[in-house]
């Protein structure tokens, strides 16, 4: 798994976008118990922090130390320094297993083996990520070409999963239907910017180019931004959800 967000990890847990509280309770209404989740890829802890409002126990782990250093704290999720294919869990210990926009960097066939070893039969798996960012199209047209063109060259190859909406990745299990979901927000342009700082592309062409492209890009945003201090921010949710060890 590779680790591409440990540099800005301080500006990662101040602006990546959360999720939805409907994404969660949609995912717990297939969970028989609330006993031990794991949450995988956890970043800053986005995702175990709900998790933990659910479970008696949530395992959150990452390959970033420095995530782990910002991210959200309760009594009962444990953090600790694991890849995708060694969890330290216990063979069928776990009820949910969830990755938020982070499975498009795993070893898709080591992960899954990691997840029939640790799940419980009858256990859920849910995978997700969210697409770029809707708000207007004049915006939405600088941000693309931002995306596609700017830092074009500077994505690693496994990000295609996530412009393909998570439909090409592996994914071996008995699938249940999901509705759609949406993170909604509402930013002003310096919460745009600092996001547009989180992005993995920026920190491979800040190395090679030696400066960011970020402030001219908010310059030509700016000028589409209108009146109002905060606009309307949606992230379109793509969600897998599976059952592990389906008895059906």
């Amino acid at each position: 798994m590779k680790d591409n967000f440990s540099k800005q990890a301080a500006v990662y847990v101040r602006y990546r976008p959360g999720y939805p509280q409907e994404l969660f309770d949609y995912i717990l209404g297939f969970v028989k118990e609330k006993d031990v989740a794991w949450d995988c890829g956890t970043g800053n802890g986005q995702s175990a922090k709900m998790l933990s409002d659910h479970f008696e126990k949530v395992f959150a782990t990452d390959i970033s130390q420095k995530q782990l250093d910002n991210a959200w704290q309760a009594p009962n999720i444990f953090y600790s320094i694991a890849d995708e294919v060694q969890s330290g869990l216990d063979d069928e210990s776990v009820s949910l297993i969830t990755v938020a926009q982070a499975i498009h960097w795993f070893k898709f066939a080591k992960f899954y083996d990691e997840v029939n070893r640790v799940a419980k039969p009858g256990a859920v798996i849910a995978v997700w990520t969210y697409s770029r960012s809707k708000i207007s199209g004049e915006i939405e047209d600088i941000i693309s070409d931002y995306h596609f063109n700017t830092l074009g060259e500077y994505w690693d190859a496994e990000r295609k999963y996530v412009d393909d909406k998570y439909v090409n990745i592996p994914f071996p299990f008995p699938e249940i239907e999901t509705p759609d979901f949406n993170i909604e927000l509402s930013w002003s342009l310096e919460d745009l910017k600092g996001y547009l700082n989180t992005w993995s592309a920026l920190q491979k062409f800040i190395t090679a180019r030696a400066f960011s492209p970020v402030d001219d890009i908010i310059k030509k945003i700016a000028p589409h931004w209108g009146e109002a201090t905060e606009r309307k921010i949606i992230f379109p949710i793509h969600l897998r959800l599976g059952i592990i060890k389906s008895e059906l």
